[in-house]
């Protein structure tokens, strides 16, 4: 069998990657696409295996992720899917690379989060193409010796096939070319002094573990470039979930959520008007369940006005309403900006229930819903200015997410606190949250007892607001109340 070589490697004239490729890691990204998609890695990222790969300095998160990577044997132009798979030569393990820190400014071309020198690892050995079934591939990935990934090529989104045809279409695929075919669900993040071991395997044949080295860069970047820069959202999808990055899950602290549904919205209300809170609430809009309090974080959604040559381009396919409702997390409420116009819908059964999947709190939108008995009949609530049968291409263009937006009369910007009772829905900026929600928690127990004494017959004249006498006997009646 033979081994990758600095040979082999100076051969290849271009890397191709595929973004998406496995269903495990559509799953987790949250994202299914319709087609395949690529990008280039430049050929000085390739090294053999045993190589180190250097954590630039200043760079947090280096991700790797375990892939089949498929060697280019004759040249392919405009070859069909049938018979694009003579055209490869050898199959083989690769690491695709990356800092998640440099995402931010690659804007989608991956040139410098992932083509960084030995970001492209390949081998060790090589597996004959001719001699295996493409569709019966297995790859594993061990970090520090614990497997991470463990996946088959049986179900891929994308048939390997199918990628050399796709690229065929537009580029010739030269002798030597590398195409890696995407990476399954468990690729993380790698630190200096960690090992990464890669293994792609056969009924009967494997390549061997692809074994990288990881160490620490010390030569910072200049300021003539752009410079590391991480979030909380880069950590969450380089470790892949927020619990393996570190980061609490989304949604508002269960103490403070315990909280905001102990107490209702009118009480909430008046604690933000004391402190110069008036605008705060969404109005005119009614509930598919008004009997259910929501407490969440709000994600944002806007649609613009419909213009049809804007809709050919922003209506179809994964667009930003489909997005949102994709990328939703447990315990958020999606607010939609419609504008207030209620002559479409901007959310239907099939959206709502994969909103509910998620594990959404609520949807609120100041526009149309349509389907509307099987909303209704969700357990997630739904919060709407009117009913309509029409989809949203009558009025509306999806925009675009996580901005801040107006609705039913408010502004609303993304990880503010949403409640929501019968007696409406607010806006609580985060800020204010804790000590709005205590402070509605005393009067809510400060009217229990005001309304006590008026049960008993008291005139509400200096009980309503407690003047110095009531005050000092609520304080004596919370006391027994308490003990």
């Amino acid at each position: 069998m033979e081994h990758v070589t600095e040979h082999l490697l100076a051969s290849a004239r271009k890397v191709i990657a595929v973004h998406i490729n496995y269903p495990s890691r559509a799953e987790q990204r949250g994202r299914t696409p319709g087609q395949p998609s690529y990008f280039l890695k430049p050929p000085s990222s390739l090294a053999i295996s045993g190589s180190a790969v250097e954590r630039p300095a200043g760079c947090e998160l280096l991700g790797f992720e375990g892939e089949v990577a498929l060697v280019v044997g004759t040249p392919a132009r405009r070859v069909s899917v049938e018979d694009a798979w003579r055209h490869v030569a050898w199959v083989t393990a690769s690491n695709d690379l990356g800092v998640y820190d440099l995402r931010y400014a690659d804007k989608g071309s991956n040139l410098r989060s992932k083509g960084g020198d030995g970001f492209t690892p390949i081998g060790p050995a090589l597996i004959p193409a001719a001699t295996v079934d493409p569709t019966q591939l297995r790859i594993r990935t061990w970090h520090n010796g614990a497997v991470v990934q463990d996946d088959t090529t049986g179900d891929l989104l994308f048939p390997f096939a199918q990628l050399i045809a796709d690229l065929s279409q537009l580029l010739t695929l030269e002798t030597g070319d590398i195409i890696l075919t995407g990476t399954p669900a468990g690729a993380s993040v790698a630190h200096p002094g960690d090992v990464v071991e890669i293994e792609v395997s056969s009924k009967d044949a494997t390549t061997g573990r692809l074994r990288t080295h990881v160490t620490e860069g010390t030569t910072p970047f200049a300021d003539f470039g752009a410079r590391p820069r991480t979030d909380d959202t880069q950590r969450e999808e380089a470790y892949g979930s927020r619990s393996a990055a570190g980061l609490p899950e989304p949604g508002v602290a269960p103490a403070l959520k315990a909280k905001l549904e102990s107490v209702c919205t009118a009480t909430l209300s008046a604690q933000l008007r004391k402190r110069g809170l008036n605008n705060v609430s969404i109005d005119g809009l009614s509930a598919t369940r008004p009997d259910t309090r929501v407490v969440g974080l709000a994600r944002t959604l806007r649609y613009v006005p419909n213009r049809e040559d804007l809709f050919t381009t922003h209506g179809g396919g994964f667009n930003a309403q489909k997005r949102a409702i994709d990328s939703v997390n447990p315990g958020e409420i999606l607010v939609m900006e419609a504008r207030g116009e209620k002559g479409t819908g901007t959310i239907g059964d099939i959206l709502a229930l994969r909103a509910q999947v998620r594990g959404a709190a609520a949807i609120i939108t100041d526009g149309g819903v349509r389907d509307f008995t099987a909303v209704a009949a969700l357990d997630m609530p739904s919060y709407f200015g009117a009913t309509h049968p029409a989809v949203l291409g009558r009025r509306h263009i999806p925009w675009d997410t996580d901005i801040t937006i107006a609705c039913g009369g408010t502004t609303v910007q993304p990880g503010d606190i949403i409640v929501a009772d019968a007696d409406g829905i607010l806006v609580i900026p985060p800020a204010l949250a804790d000590e709005v929600a205590d402070d509605s928690i005393v009067q809510e127990r400060e009217e229990t007892f005001i309304a006590a004494m008026v049960a008993q017959g008291n005139s509400v004249d200096g009980l309503y607001p407690l003047n110095a006498e009531w005050r000092k006997k609520f304080v004596e009646w919370d006391a027994g109340e308490k003990a």
